[in-house]
């Protein structure tokens, strides 16, 4: 039997996503998302307040980039949740992290996160309902340490953070149970039957 647990943002997993940007003096904004999702194949939809500092940064520069988090970055990745850019202007700073210039986009990699999408802003969505940042995804790069023989990201290589936020938890997943198009394909055939 099921329990009424009231309204709440009920999904899980969540990524754990860091979102940088440099603002209009050329200093790196960064904050910890939850709240986004590729919504094209070359595009990712970041649902981020518009007074965030990073959120300002991107407006200024009309370019970001969304790293994956990882097990090995947890606290540092925490803390770029936990400390605002509108209160501590040199939030990034004060990690200890690095950031080199994007070759594809005016917008900060930080180095340590081991994959980055970089991203022009294709338009900010600002309804009753939604803010929503969607860039366009003009590169990725990875760390070597987290590919698969075939060049493409290994998930358990990579051990991302998900978020959980039913606990205000971080979890990794570590364990391939299937694959996508792959595991309902008896049902398929039996449903064209």
């Amino acid at each position: 039997m099921k329990k009424d647990l009231g309204v709440q943002p009920a999904l899980f997993p969540m990524p754990v996503l860091m979102v940088a940007a440099y603002d209009a003096n050329g200093t790196v904004q960064v904050m910890n998302a939850a709240w986004g999702m590729i919504c094209d194949m070359d595009k990712v939809a970041l649902c981020i307040d518009e007074d965030h500092a990073t959120t300002k940064a991107i407006r200024q520069t009309k370019a970001f980039t969304v790293s994956l988090a990882d097990r090995a970055h947890m606290d540092v990745a925490d803390y770029y949740g936990i400390a605002t850019g509108n209160k501590l202007p040199d939030k990034f700073a004060k990690s200890g992290y690095h950031a080199e210039k994007s070759a594809h986009v005016y917008a900060p990699i930080i180095t340590e996160f081991p994959v980055v999408m970089e991203c022009e802003l294709a338009e900010i969505v600002d309804s009753e309902n939604l803010h929503a940042v969607v860039g366009r995804i003009v590169n990725v790069c990875a760390d070597e340490k987290v590919l698969s023989d075939n060049g493409k990201v290994d998930p358990l290589k990579l051990n991302a953070l998900i978020f959980d936020q039913f606990q205000s938890g971080y979890y990794v997943a570590t364990e391939k149970v299937g694959r996508a198009w792959n595991a309902g394909k008896e049902i398929m055939k039996a449903a064209q039957r």
